[in-house]
C-alpha cells in the first residue's frame, strides 16, 4: 500500500524529462539515513555541484530518512520510470541483476582500492550493461560507505557468540544468509525502524557502518560494537535509464562526473571520521571489542557464496581472480 501510495505521489514526474532546452530538470534523490551521515553530505555535495555546473538548470533535492519510501519502494519506482535516484547498493540491485550482490558478499573485500579494481574490470562492466537492461543506469558506483559491524547488548568475539542471537538485517537475501551462517536469528526490519526494535527488544543487535549507527542514535539502546567488518559497504546511485537517455547529453556529462567526485568525497568522507566515530561512541559510554576473530568468521560464512542459485556459475571465483590481477 506504501508503496503505490509512493508511486501516485510521484506519478507526475514519470519520464517527464523536459522538452525545451531551457527547462528545469528536477530530480529527486531518495535515500534512508540520517543527515550526519557522510551519504547524505556527499549526495547534498552532489546538488550542489550539478546546480553549479548546470547554472540551476539542473536541480537535485536530497530526500533523507526514507521520506520516499524504503530502499526496496524507491527502487521499485526508478525501475517503473520516476525521475528519481537513490542511494542504495549491490544487494538491492540484485533483485534486478543477481550477479551484482556478490559485490555485497562477505569478507570480499579488505581496501576500499579493491574495490576500485572491480569497477574498472571487464567483468564489472558487463553486469552494469545488464542493470541498464533492467531499467538501472548507475550515476554514481564508487561511494565508500564503511565497514559493518555489530552494536548488541553483549560482546562477540567468534561466531558462537551470535549463536541464536536476533539481529537486525535488511530484507536482503545477503544479509539473511550471512547471518544465518554466523548462526544468528536475522530478522528483517527497516532502517527507520531499527531503534525501536532494539529499544523493545524485537531484536538484539543490529549491524551497519560506524557513521549510520551513530547517525541513528543506536548507542541509546545497547553499549557494544563488536567490530566484526562482515561487509566492506559501497553505495550506488541508480536512475531509470530510459529517463537518462532522454536527457541532454551535457547533463548526462554532468551528472556522471558529479556522480563520481561524490563517489570520491563520500569514500574520503567515511574514511577520515571513523576515528571520529570511535571517539564519540566510546565519550557515549560505548564499547568496542577489537579482538575479534575474523578468520572464523571468514570460514563460517564462506558457504554463503553458495546460496544465490540465479547467479552466473563460478561468480565467487571470477570475482576473486579480478581482486588477483
Amino acid at each position: 500500500m506504501r508503496l503505490s501510495l509512493s508511486l501516485l505521489a510521484l506519478g507526475a514526474s514519470l519520464l517527464s524529462v523536459p522538452a525545451a532546452a531551457q527547462d528545469v530538470i528536477k530530480i529527486r534523490l531518495a535515500h534512508s539515513l540520517s543527515t550526519t551521515e557522510p551519504a547524505h553530505v556527499a549526495a547534498e555535495f552532489f546538488a550542489k555541484n550539478v546546480a553549479q555546473r548546470t547554472n540551476n538548470k539542473v536541480q537535485i533535492q536530497v530526500f533523507p530518512s526514507e521520506q520516499l519510501g524504503s530502499g526496496k519502494e524507491v527502487n521499485e519506482m526508478i525501475r517503473q520510470g520516476a525521475n528519481v535516484m537513490n542511494i542504495t547498493d549491490p544487494g538491492y540491485l540484485s533483485d534486478f541483476v543477481p550477479d551484482i550482490g556478490v559485490l555485497n558478499g562477505p569478507y570480499l573485500i579488505k581496501d576500499p582500492k579493491d574495490y576500485t579494481k572491480l569497477l574498472a574490470s571487464g567483468w564489472y562492466k558487463g553486469v552494469e550493461k545488464k542493470l541498464e537492461t533492467a531499467g538501472f543506469k548507475l550515476v554514481m558506483a564508487n561511494g565508500f560507505f564503511g565497514q559493518r559491524h555489530l552494536i548488541a547488548d553483549k560482546p562477540v568475539r567468534k561466531p558462537e557468540d551470535m549463536a541464536g542471537m536476533t539481529v537486525r538485517v535488511p530484507p536482503n537475501t545477503m544479509w539473511i544468509e550471512t547471518f544465518k551462517a554466523m548462526g544468528a536469528r536475522p530478522t528483517t526490519v527497516q532502517w527507520s525502524e531499527v531503534y525501536n526494535a532494539l529499544q523493545q527488544n524485537v531484536v538484539a543487535g543490529a549491524e551497519a557502518p560506524l557513521g549510520s549507527l551513530w547517525g541513528s542514535k543506536l548507542h541509546e539502546t545497547r553499549k557494544i560494537i563488536s567490530m566484526t567488518g562482515h561487509f566492506t559497504a559501497f553505495v550506488m546511485w541508480p536512475i531509470n535509464a530510459n529517463y537518462f537517455n532522454k536527457l541532454p547529453a551535457d547533463v548526462q556529462k554532468v551528472l556522471l562526473e558529479e556522480g563520481t567526485k561524490a563517489g570520491d568525497e563520500m569514500t574520503r568522507l567515511t574514511l577520515e571520521l571513523q576515528n571520529d566515530y570511535i571517539n564519540k561512541f566510546k565519550a557515549a559510554g560505548v564499547t568496542f571489542v577489537t579482538d575479534v576473530d575474523l578468520s572464523a568468521f571468514q570460514k563460517t560464512t564462506a558457504s554463503v557464496y553458495k546460496a544465490f542459485p540465479k547467479w552466473t556459475p563460478g561468480l565467487h571465483d571470477v570475482v576473486l581472480g579480478e581482486l588477483r590481477k
